[in-house]
């Protein structure tokens, strides 16, 4: 596939299609695209064993163009992000993968508001990677690195300082039994802090964040027997399991069975939209759980494109008390807006603890789809006229453009997206449905009137 640059940033195999010597590049195109040459940049990342040489590298090439480094360490992104906006930073670069196997590694490009970088820099940079010459600093202009240990503690106590202090004492005074999989992640040390903090009886497993992932780091159903497992031979209340960046979170009900990842939002917004108003943003790809919640509160779904950076402006342009994505991303401003596997474990801890409810119950509440998502290969020069296509073929239904296109017969309670990859020559076909048979069906139609099978 070779090196993969995008208005993210960059990511790929390491020694293969990331290299040192690409990331130092990178680094110096990064600290010449951030503005505030007087402020320092945030550098962290997650546990993978690649990390130090990577960050290594980029630290060096942002040095060498003059930017002074602030390095938080193997720390969670969410965290990252959080410390970017307490220090002022001008930015920073988070070394991860995020849920990639071992063999992967990147570099995540963030702003100075704790979001995405500029997009119309980050092209830039792409454009530049392989033929600008870039100056080095005389010896007295280079940057310089310092150390900063406190994101963890930062991080923790900002989610507590936003949990409601009756619930807390409750949550304290339940004690509830936790089994924690961290994957020998960034989110190890923190996540520990935080239910500990809770005085939740822990049983961590994976705890230790040395970057050897235990399983297949993706937070699915196929990776997580071990927790599912825990849970059980434990008599645990919940199950939670978290990528290797700690941004992403999945739960296993108390009976040892995996929920599935697009509940984690649904559960997280359940607790705050019975206090707090406002419309909850997600992408177009996330389960109409999510609207079917909102509608009982009396409030919206604010669609966007996929990808985390554009729900997170939703939320923070609509003033949105929740949002998130179905891959088990909760974003909740109050702590930081972006994913974060910290805030998702509050609220849902805080959600039991008033309800008096088990995981279970809980999802026993709520509507059930069936969602399948399908791959089709194509040539993505190709995909843009046969999305077109299909746009006009459909104008009388309820449907959005925003993000390849989307079509909802709300009357079904069904819906189906289409979008090419950005990355691959592949288009991607998502359908929800009550009915698994009426979900694949969409999905063929679909296929077919686009001419992909």
């Amino acid at each position: 596939m070779g090196l993969i640059i995008s208005v993210s940033g960059i990511r790929g195999i390491v020694g293969k299609d990331l290299t040192v010597e690409n990331a130092m590049r990178f680094g110096k195109l990064f600290g010449q695209a951030l503005e505030a040459y007087n402020k320092p940049v945030i550098l962290a990342g997650d546990s993978r064993i690649s990390g130090d040489a990577i960050r290594a590298a980029i630290s060096a090439g942002m040095m060498s163009v003059g930017r002074n480094i602030i390095d938080l360490g193997i720390v969670t992104t969410p965290g990252a992000c959080l410390m970017i906006r307490k220090l002022g930073a001008a930015g920073g670069a988070v070394v991860t993968a995020s849920h990639n196997p071992i063999e992967w590694n990147g570099i995540k490009m963030i702003g100075p508001d704790g979001l995405s970088f500029d997009s119309d820099k980050a092209k830039k940079i792409k454009e530049q990677f392989y033929s600008a010459e870039i100056e080095h600093k005389s010896a007295e202009e280079c940057g310089h690195i310092s150390r900063n240990d406190e994101t963890h503690k930062l991080h923790v106590e900002a989610v507590l300082n936003v949990c409601e202090t009756e619930l807390l004492e409750k949550i304290r005074q339940r004690r509830f039994k936790v089994v924690l999989d961290s994957v020998n992640g960034a989110g190890c040390v923190g996540t520990a802090k935080l239910l500990h903090e809770f005085n939740c009886e822990l049983i961590h497993i994976n705890n230790e964040p040395t970057g050897k992932f235990a399983h297949t780091p993706e937070p699915i159903a196929e990776n997580l027997s071990q927790l599912t497992d825990a849970v059980k031979q434990n008599n645990a209340d919940v199950g939670f399991a978290q990528d290797p960046d700690a941004d992403r979170l999945a739960i296993v009900d108390e009976n040892g069975v995996f929920i599935g990842e697009e509940y984690t939002l649904v559960l997280a917004s359940w607790f705050i939209l019975k206090r707090s108003a406002g419309s909850v943003a997600a992408n177009l790809s996330t389960s109409r759980m999510i609207d079917d919640l909102a509608e009982r509160f009396g409030q919206k779904v604010i669609r966007t494109a996929v990808g985390e950076t554009n729900v997170a402006k939703a939320v923070l342009a609509n003033n949105c008390p929740i949002g998130g994505e179905g891959n088990g991303g909760v974003i909740f401003p109050k702590v930081v807006p972006v994913r974060d596997s910290f805030s998702g474990i509050a609220l849902v801890l805080q959600l039991l603890a008033e309800t008096g409810k088990t995981i279970s119950e809980l999802v026993n509440e709520l509507p059930r789809y069936v969602m399948i998502k399908r791959k089709f290969e194509c040539d993505l020069e190709q995909a843009p006229e046969r999305i077109r296509s299909l746009i006009s073929h459909y104008q009388g239904q309820q449907i959005s453009t925003v993000d390849g296109l989307r079509i909802d017969w709300p009357e079904k309670k069904a819906w189906v997206h289409i979008r090419p990859s950005n990355t691959e020559p592949i288009i991607r076909i998502i359908a929800e449905a009550p009915q698994r048979e009426l979900a694949e069906e969409l999905i063929a139609k679909l296929a077919s009137q686009a001419g992909l099978c």
